[in-house]
């Protein structure tokens, strides 16, 4: 087992990393940039080090700087945690160069699922299904252009072939906007992933977002967790993430679960990852893409399993064997998570920053909050606006929601403006408690 991991992240994950640590006895290191000199996850870790100036690429970017850090630390491995490098195939190199252990699945892995073409060709040679779509890049300049996309038929959607995070997408419902689309989609993918390639897929139109954890051994073992449902989300971004789906029934659950799991096998998986894929009303399904780290929304399958995935993740990449199979885990329950962020949903989510003069953390049974904020802590601008995620768990749907309710009540942040109340929307909206949710949930119902 590792003696001392380096974080190369920041916030409510790196903290949530420093405590899988602890719990296992194994040594912490901190990075951060000049301005996050005060961040929790900094004053929570045994050693913590400086790696340059505010903007991500100076510091939670800067490989050099980060792979320096881990040397003269000594640290025998590193977590990503997710965004920043957690999906950068040149890092995991790097980290295998100097022989330090990458706390993520095999370089191989994340170069072929983090193209997304290349991904949905392994899927398809696999016989995992996938969205109807181009067999590879296009441009404005491709002469097929129009025959793909009526052969798929509007509407379709132009996504990067490195994108995530919902970055990179442009929805077309017809060919008058196709070629403007495709611009702002390149302009977009490059800005955000230094590569500009595009790809089009059939648009299905109010889908579920379910997506299935999956763990994975070194010696070829892997197992799947209940789904998660990801379909409340604002352009793109998750909001609202459950588990089980209220709309995934035993069978589905099972066909999805396989085909996770066989997705898993195609690329050779190895720890933690996340299988996802958009359903549709008729329950067929079918691959989006694999996210080759561990989720932001992770806690919800820790809520209704008992496990931990960040242990399992790190234990994993010690090499140990998978422990778990999936015909042994139970759903325990139910759990909800809200992501709180500094935004102001009253002014089209603007960014909020500042000091947090006041703050609150709602507890009790069934509530869980992973955060880096506390009192006195001033909300950088330039970093990600998630400062916290509050997780209930009840035995079943109704009573997650109920006990979701009083902690958003419960909490106080003060100082900023956040997501809180627009949260508070959702949890009393009827079609939300009835398990009404589609990718469109948030436009028809609150905003």
């Amino acid at each position: 087992m590792f003696k001392k991991i380096l974080i190369a992240n920041r916030s409510e994950i790196a903290c949530r990393i420093i405590a899988a640590c602890r719990e296992m006895g194994i040594k912490t290191v901190a990075i951060h940039s000049e301005l996050d000199s005060e961040s929790m996850h900094v004053k929570l870790a045994d050693q913590s080090i400086c790696i340059g100036k505010a903007t991500i690429s100076e510091s939670y970017l800067n490989i050099p700087h980060i792979i320096a850090a881990a040397e003269i630390s000594g640290a025998d491995a590193i977590h990503p945690g997710y965004g920043f490098l957690s999906e950068n195939t040149y890092f995991a190199e790097i980290c295998e160069a100097c022989n330090i252990k990458f706390i993520g699945p095999s370089k191989e892995s994340i170069k072929h699922m983090g193209d997304k073409i290349e991904a949905i060709k392994l899927m398809k040679k696999n016989g995992i299904p996938t969205i109807p779509g181009s067999n590879g890049p296009i441009d404005l300049n491709d002469p097929n252009l129009l025959s793909i996309t009526k052969n798929i038929g509007y509407p379709v959607a132009i996504k990067a072939t490195a994108g995530g995070g919902g970055r990179g997408i442009r929805i077309v419902v017809s060919e008058e906007a196709l070629k403007d689309s495709i611009s702002m989609a390149q302009t977009e993918a490059k800005a955000n992933f230094g590569n500009s390639n595009v790809y089009i897929e059939k648009f299905v139109e109010n889908p579920h977002h379910i997506e299935i954890q999956i763990l994975g051994d070194k010696f070829g073992k892997i197992a799947f967790l209940p789904e998660r449902d990801c379909s409340i989300q604002r352009r793109h971004q998750k909001l609202v993430e459950e588990s089980p789906s209220p709309f995934v029934n035993e069978s589905l659950r099972k066909k999805i679960g396989k085909a996770a799991k066989n997705a898993a096998h195609a690329a050779k998986y190895s720890t933690v990852g996340t299988v996802e894929f958009l359903v549709d009303k008729n329950k067929n399904f079918y691959f989006m893409e694999m996210n080759t780290r561990i989720q932001v929304e992770h806690p919800i399958s820790e809520m209704v399993t008992g496990l931990d995935l960040v242990k399992e993740q790190i234990k994993l990449a010690a090499g140990e064997k998978l422990s778990i199979s999936s015909d042994k885990i139970k759903i325990l329950g139910h759990s909800i998570e809200c992501r709180i962020n500094a935004e102001d949903p009253d002014k089209d989510f603007m960014p909020s920053i500042g000091k947090i003069n006041n703050l609150y953390l709602p507890g009790g049974l069934g509530i869980r909050v992973d955060t880096h904020i506390y009192s006195g802590y001033d909300i950088p601008a330039i970093y990600d606006s998630l400062i916290a995620k509050i997780i209930s768990f009840g035995n079943n749907r109704k009573e997650a929601i109920v006990k979701m309710q009083r902690a958003l009540k419960d909490l106080k942040i003060e100082g900023i403006k956040t997501t809180a109340s627009l949260h508070n929307k959702i949890m009393t909206n009827k079609n939300f408690y009835e398990g009404n949710i589609t990718t469109d949930f948030l436009s028809k119902n609150i905003i």
